[in-house]
Formats: C-alpha cells, structure tokens, sequence
C-alpha cells in the first residue's frame, strides 16, 4: 500500500515553504527573483493525471505555469491531440490541433476535435504564448483513455450466482471464476468491470487494482459505475484465470434503520469484460457468461453497519489462478440487467491512504482489552496474530470510551461494528476486511492469542482519494487542531458520497451537510470530481416535482412519516453545491450540467411557496441541533422554519439567477431576479419589523438575513448590531447547522472582527473548541456530545465524527489568512488577499493548491511590527488589502512600495493600503495602526 502523508507530515507546497522559511523569519533575499524559463506543468483532464476510462465526450484539459518571475500570464495556448506520444510531438497519427487561440485560460479547455472512440488512448500537448507574445516549449505528453461510451461496446453478460441463499438476511460472499486462454504478443489487456453489490477481482492470484468498494456508489437504479482496469501486466500467454468476490455493500445490505435491506435489488450480479490488443492489432474478448463457475468462501458475512466474519479455514488457495479444480463448484445464471445505465466514475476511488499505528493498549475497568490509535478514524485495523487453527479473534470498534473508561457503543445504535476473524493456524496470519469500514478510535480485542501489543493492529484509514490542498496553521494550538478536526472529519465522511457519519447504522448521504461544509471541503481538498459524481445522483434522484431527498442516493422511503425530501437548508444543495464549486474551481460546465436540477428545485421551492412567497406548512429540520438550554427563561435558540425555509428560497433564487448569468441565459436572469425581489419583499413583510428585529431575534435569524441580503439597506446595520449584541450577551454562539457557516461572516463583514473572535477562541460549552478542549479529533454532531461532566448525549444521534460545524474553516481561511475568491473571477483567477488580524494570534499561515497553481498567505505580527508573505500563482493576479496600514510606511521586500516588478498598483482606502499585483512571491511589512 502507498501511503499518503498525513496532516502532521504535510509539506508545505512550493513557494509557502519559501515565504515562511525565508521571507518571516531569514534574511532578505533581492526584491526581484532570477528569471526563468516559462514551464507548462500538471497537465489533468476531467480534474485527473492521465486518467483511464473516462466518458466525457468532449474532455476538458487544464495546465499550470511555472517561473521564477514575476506578473507571468498567458496571452495565449496551442493543444495538440494524438494517438500516440510520438504522434503528439510530431508523428503522422494526429487527432486534432487547436492551433493558436488567443486565450489566457488555462483550465478548463474542451476539446474540440473529431468523435473520441471507446477504449482508445488520447495523447496531448500543450504550449503557451507569456504576456510579451514568447512561446513557451511544449509540455511534456499527458494522455486520457476512454471507456465503454455505448451499451453495444458491452459484449459480457450479466451473471448471476446460482447458489442456494437467504436473501433476508446477511449470509457469505459469493466467489466466481472463469479461465481463458490468451495467445503470444499481447501488447495491452483491459478489464471493464461492474456489479450489483461491491466486488474485488483477482486476475491469475493477483488483487486487480487497488480501488475499494467498487463499483462505488450512485443511484444505482438509474446510475452505475463500472471501473477500467489496465490488466497487462496480469496477463500471460497460455492459461488465464479470474477470479471475483463479490460483497452485498450498499446494493442489498443493511442500510437505514428499521433492519432495511435489497433497497436496490436481492441479487448480486456481475459483469466483466477483458480486451485483448494483440501486436498488429488483432483483438479479442473475454467476458462473463453462462460458463462462470459459482461458491461460496471464508467471508460468511459482510455488511457495512455490523463488520464482517471471516473463517481463513475455509479459504480456497489457488482458486483465482489457472488450474484450479472447480469442479464442486455451483453454475451461474446470466441475467438480464441494464446496460445502458453504465458510466465511467467521474469520482475518485476510494483507497487506502494512509496507517496510523496504536499509541497504547489498554485494560478498561470492565476488563476489556483496548487498542487506541490516537484517532478517530474511518477504515479498519490490519490484524496480525499466529495461534491454533479455530481461534477466533474478535474485535469491536467505538469511537470514545465512557465516563469511567470503559468502551462505549451505544451511540453506534444498532451499527454492529464487530470483525471476527477464525485463524487457519501454522503461522503468522494477517487479515484486513473487504466490504465493511468503521469509525473509531478505539479496539477492544477479544480471543487474540497471547498478548495485545501496539504492533498487533495498524490503523488502515480509508476514504476517497483527494489530494490535500490546502494547509492551515496558527499561533494558538487549540484552533491548529480544530483545524487537524476539520480535516479528519472531511477523511472520515467523504467515502465515495459525503456522509453525515462514518460510524453509527446510517453513513446516508445527507444534503444538509454536505452543502453546509461545501467551502471549507474545497479548500480542504480537492473536492471538484467527489461533487461533480455526487451532484449527478442529486439530479438523478430528484423527484418530478422537483423536490430533492434528504439524502442521496436517495434511501429514504419517508422521513419519520414525512415526505423524504424538499427539506430547505438541505435540499439547497442541489443549487449551493454547484455553486460553490463554480466559485472554486472556475467550473461552467458544473453549473450547465445541474441547471435543469437546480431550476427544478427552485421551482418547486416557488410551488409550495405560493403567491405570497412565504414557504411555509412543509416539513423542514430547520436550524438542526442548535444550541438548547435547560434554563427556564431560556430554552434554546429556535429560529421559525418557515422564515429559514423562505430565506433559503431566496437564497437559491439568487444563485441561480447567477448561474443563468454566468451560463448567458439572461430571460432567465432576469424572471429569478423579478422572483428575487418578491421573495425579499414578502420576507420583509413577515419576518421583519421596523426597528431590525428578525424573526425569533436569535442569531441565525439575524446571521441568514443578512448573509442573504434580505434586509433593506438602512436595516442591515440595525440588524447585524443587534446580532452582535445577541453574541454579546450570550457570550457564546447559539446557531445550529444552517446558521452556522455563516455566523461569523456575517459579523465581520458588518465590522463585529471581535465578537467572531470571541466565537473562535471561547473553551466552554456551546463552542468550536470545547470539544478540542475534551480531548477530540475530529468534529462532533453536538456542541456537547460529550457532556461537561463526563456524560454523553442522547445516544439516539451522537455522532463524534460529523463535519457539518467543521464549516469555521472558511472563515479561518477566508478571513483570518485573508485567502479570498473574486466571485468575478473564479478558480482563484484573481485571489483577494485581505487577512483580518485579531483575537489574539500573532500568526496566521494557509496555503491553497488552486486550478493554477499554490497560492498562500502568511502573517504575522510581533513587536509592532505587521509581516505579510503572499504567494500568487502564474496566469493570476491578486488583490492584497493591507489592513490598518500607511502607504508611506508600506515596504515590500524591504523597499517602499512602487509599481513595478509584478506590483501594477498601491492606493490607500480608508485605513488599509491596498495593493494590486501579477504572479509571484511578495513579502509586505509595516507598523500597523491603531
């Protein structure tokens, strides 16, 4: 296994490194960096490295710039296309050639050239034109291969194993085998691979791939995934065998509550087909059909909520290599399942990433033995042990222990969560499972064979592959882990689909998270392909009034007697996320792919709105797990549902106004700004009163009022001073999680820096860093999932690993590193540079991989002196706002500041000096204000 760093072993990426370790804290380097040679680096289609087995017709291509000097742009790109990399730098198999476009994008480039064919590999170039018109050399070759694009590609069969089963209820895995014969002078073997449940294909003894819980999951019933797989390394002359397990999963295993299950269907299925390119050309396939052999193995259970049983005695050596007598072995069934339904993954898989190693073993008072690991993580332990054959090694998985130290599951539910593992004996024997994961951080081992030591379990952490982009980090080590919480809450949540939580029996795909945590997942990570998968299951499972389920994929029949969906606050995210990853990524084709979604929702929110435009009557979960209190004179903050539910229709009105700008579809700009206003208007009435009172007066009333622009201008500062009373007052924050991610914004964009402060840096209970404070790491559901006293929640929702109020991370970056997106510009084609000082810190530092490249901001204030080191990638430029500063006391580099050498401007606005700069490294330095 690869292992990927991990927060604690992140670099920092390129020029932040420069900034801090020379710039803060080295000697003064020149003001002007020796120049270099403009590079065309990164080149990525659809978001991926050479990606094979996509589907996009018309595949978009991204570079990045490199060079040491500064200001560099693109005036202009050329992309070449071929069918070999020697065909790309020149050869006579070209494809297509944009030639010399007048352009300074860099990401994003559809290309445009003839029809792309199934499975056939794409090679590309690309130079660029800088500012001064010189050409850059070409890039080194990037390539893409496509998949299947037609059912009629698919010459496999579905199959089915014919075994004996009690499709109600949780029995073996089912294994199937097939042998061929492959001749001499193979030059390159693929392998299409789906199923109906998840499965794990071996091809002559040998795992294919390290993918997990394939096929993935989606709206199965109208969307399924199918994996591409280069197998030519597995493939020999002669004999040939594979072999495939396959796992219920999502498909047919337990999922929800009420013992739920066969949501999709009750039968596993697969289909498989390998294709053989011969030297010269020939081909040929081989695929699942009726000659399949079927039986069962060592897994005699696996389910995503309760773990999984393994007996290695009943393993089968050999039997997914050539020449494995099969002859006990059951028939298949070839089925007759869809194929038109079959796309490529627009996702990344979900592999293993990294190994955390127990940090102590344990006896608890109640006499069990217990692993901890450090962490609450999501994955699974890799189990080493020799002993008898028959010994079976039981473990169970929490993620805190109780009160007096003892393990505690309760919050589980009835999430099993429990691995067994009966040795085969005759040596040391390692396991790890294949279609379950857990959430914990904490092993209680049961009948392992001697004693549990530290090297006796290894922490397997698992979750979708997205490369970390961002780091963030301060003076106070109390918000540098809520910041470690943040992102191991967005590890432990983002498998294949954003969950709510990894570890109790639900794991669902929760709208009202996913699109509250939406901003800070995109700084955290590189989200743009997770969501661009995800957001096609919103629309896939979005009912035909338009309404959008609670969760997706959508497995919700009802909602505790209600209707499954249309919930405001969570079925926005049909319109919020994409959005959001517009504004991050620079991505159109994102908002022209959900707008049909996202006018339908909105739609729907103007149906049940009605001609008063007050939504109002519907179910809503409304400001969920806001702050409660047991005082009498206060019960808690409850923020009325139907103004939250007409505030989000305002809200994803006014998005999608945007959108349908962005996407030139100025009627419909123009009909959702007329909506806009009668929205607003109708708000007004109803919720507001003369004096700037909102709604129930309690701070989300007052937080999405203002954050959505509802207010009427002389109001707004009415409103925001009494919210910043409110916060006052209380002296604590009061929002659950739709006024959450917006609390603090909403309060230093109306001048209240301090009370955000307050917010960020209060210990106690209801705040961010309470549960930092009770020994967390990750993200709890509950201001006080663990109690002040020791005690836990209402084991009913308890989760210890939920990220929605993980969301203050886009205020830190945004506000206190200052790394800010121009909604003008988006993708970071121009970074607003504008860090807010306060609460105490003396340093804020963050870095951003974007679309072009690393950006950072780096400050720090010591001995009254103000420092701020900021790193623009090529082809952007950046606005950087000095705060409390004097043009005249400005240095850069140790100079006074002047245009030239990357800076184009400098003016001072009001008590801030504001700086206009190209690409590059700038170090700015003065002696703040008062």
């Amino acid at each position: 296994m690869q292992a990927r760093k991990t927060f604690e072993d992140f670099v920092w990426r390129g020029a932040l490194a420069i900034l801090i370790g020379l710039a803060l804290f080295g000697s003064a380097p020149a003001r002007a960096a020796a120049p270099e040679s403009l590079r065309v680096v990164g080149l990525r289609t659809e978001y991926k490295e050479n990606p094979l087995g996509i589907d996009a017709r018309k595949p978009r291509l991204s570079w990045q710039l490199r060079s040491g000097s500064r200001g560099v742009t693109q005036s202009a790109y050329e992309v070449r296309v071929a069918q070999s990399e020697r065909g790309v730098r020149g050869g006579s198999d070209s494809v297509w050639s944009s030639g010399r476009v007048a352009s300074d994008e860099s990401i994003h480039r559809a290309y445009e050239g003839p029809p792309l064919q199934s499975g056939r590999r794409y090679f590309w170039q690309v130079r660029v034109w800088d500012g001064g018109g010189k050409p850059s050399a070409w890039s080194e070759p990037a390539w893409w291969e496509m998949g299947l694009l037609e059912p009629s590609d698919w010459k496999a069969s579905w199959i089915e194993p014919d075994l004996p089963e009690d499709v109600k209820t949780s029995g073996p895995a089912p294994m199937l085998r097939h042998e061929f014969k492959v001749k001499s002078g193979v030059e390159r073997a693929r392998a299409y691979v789906t199923s109906h449940g998840l499965y794990e294909m071996q091809l002559n003894g040998q795992r294919v791939g390290d993918q997990l819980f394939t096929p993935g999951w989606t709206s199965y019933n109208k969307r399924l995934q199918y994996q591409t797989y280069d197998v030519t390394p597995l493939i020999k002359s002669g004999d040939n065998a594979i072999g495939v397990t396959l796992g219920n999963g999502w498909y047919r295993g337990f999922l929800a509550w009420q013992d739920r299950r066969n949501i999709y269907g009750d039968r596993l299925a697969l289909l498989c087909q390998i294709k053989i390119t011969y030297k010269g050309g020939r081909e040929e396939t081989f695929g699942t059909d009726a000659s399949w052999k079927a039986a069962t193995g060592p897994i005699l259970m696996s389910e995503i909520y309760h773990g999984e049983t393994y007996d290695a005695r009943l393993e089968k050596p050999g039997w997914a290599a050539a020449g494995f007598a099969d002859g006990e072995w059951s028939k298949v069934k070839v089925a007759d399942h869809r194929k038109d339904d079959l796309i490529a993954p627009a996702g990344p898989p979900v592999r293993r990433i990294e190994e955390l190693k127990p940090v102590k073993v344990l006896r608890t008072p109640a006499g069990d033995t217990v692993v901890d690991l450090g962490q609450n993580m999501v994955g699974w332990v890799r189990l080493k042990a020799q002993g008898p054959a028959g010994t079976t090694i039981t473990l169970r998985h929490a993620e805190v222990l109780d009160k007096a130290g003892n393990f505690y599951t309760a919050n589980l539910r009835a999430a099993k969560a429990t691995m067994r593992y009966t040795m085969k004996g005759g040596g040391p024997e390692t396991f790890e499972p294949h279609f379950t994961f857990f959430g914990f951080r904490y092993v209680a081992v049961a009948g392992y064979p001697g004693e549990v030591t530290p090297e006796s379990l290894t922490g397997v952490v698992v979750h979708s592959e997205m490369a970390r982009a961002s780091a963030f980090e301060t003076s106070k080590p109390l918000v540098n882990q809520l910041q470690h919480n943040i992102i191991w809450g967005q590890k432990g949540n983002f498998l294949d689909v954003p969950t709510d939580c990894p570890q109790r029996d639900e794991r669902l795909g929760w709208t009202g998270d996913a699109q509250a945590f939406s901003p800070t997942a995109a700084f955290n990570m590189d989200v743009a392909a997770f969501f661009t998968k995800w957001l096609k299951d919103v629309a896939a499972d979005q009912f035909a009034s338009g309404s959008v389920p609670h969760v997706v994929p959508n497995v919700l029949p009802d909602f505790e007697g209600h209707n499954p969906g249309g919930a405001a606050g969570w079925a926005d995210a049909a319109v919020i996320i994409p959005w959001n990853m517009y504004l991050s990524y620079g991505d159109k084709r994102v908002l022209e792919t959900q707008y049909d979604s996202m006018v339908k929702w909105v739609g729907y929110e103007k149906t049940r709105a009605g001609d008063d435009y007050i939504w109002d009557g519907d179910f809503h979960f409304g400001d969920w797990l806001a702050f409660a209190s047991n005082a009498s004179d206060y019960p808690g903050a409850t923020t009325g549902k139907d103004m939250i539910a007409t505030a989000f229709f305002a809200h994803s009105t006014d998005l999608l106004q945007r959108a349908a700008l962005v996407l030139g579809k100025t009627d419909d700009a123009a009909r959702y700004g007329e909506q806009l206003g009668r929205i607003k208007s109708a708000f007004r009435r109803e919720f507001v009163t003369d004096t700037g009172r909102v709604g129930e007066d309690t701070q989300t009333a007052y937080t999405l009022a203002l954050q959505f622009d509802l207010l009427p201008d002389d109001l707004r500062p009415v409103a925001a001073k009494r919210l910043a009373q409110e916060v006052r007052t209380r002296k604590h924050l009061t929002t659950g999680f739709l006024g959450t991610p917006y609390l603090c914004h909403v309060l230093v964009r109306y001048g209240y820096l301090d009370e955000a402060y307050m917010l960020l840096n209060r210990e106690e209970y209801p705040s961010w860093l309470y549960p930092v404070k009770q020994g967390a790491t990750t993200i709890w559901e509950r201001w006080d999932g663990q109690k002040p006293d020791g005690t836990f929640q209402d084991v009913g929702m308890n989760s210890f690993n939920h990220y929605a109020y993980g969301a203050i991370g886009d205020w830190m970056y945004r506000v206190m590193a200052g790394l800010q997106i121009d909604e003008s510009m988006p993708g970071y084609k121009h970074i607003l540079v504008q860090p807010q000082p306060g609460g105490g810190f003396t340093s804020v530092k963050a870095s951003h991989e974007t679309m072009y490249g690393p950006a950072s901001s780096a400050w720090t204030l010591k001995d009254g002196r103000f420092e701020l080191a900021v790193s623009v990638p090529p082809n952007t430029r950046a606005t950087v706002r000095l705060p409390k500063a004097q043009l005249a006391g400005v240095t850069e580099a140790g100079q006074a500041l002047r245009k030239g050498n990357g800076i184009t401007d400098s003016h001072q606005d009001s008590d801030a000096v504001v700086v206009e700069v190209g690409s590059g490294d700038y170090r700015f330095a003065y002696a703040p204000g008062k």
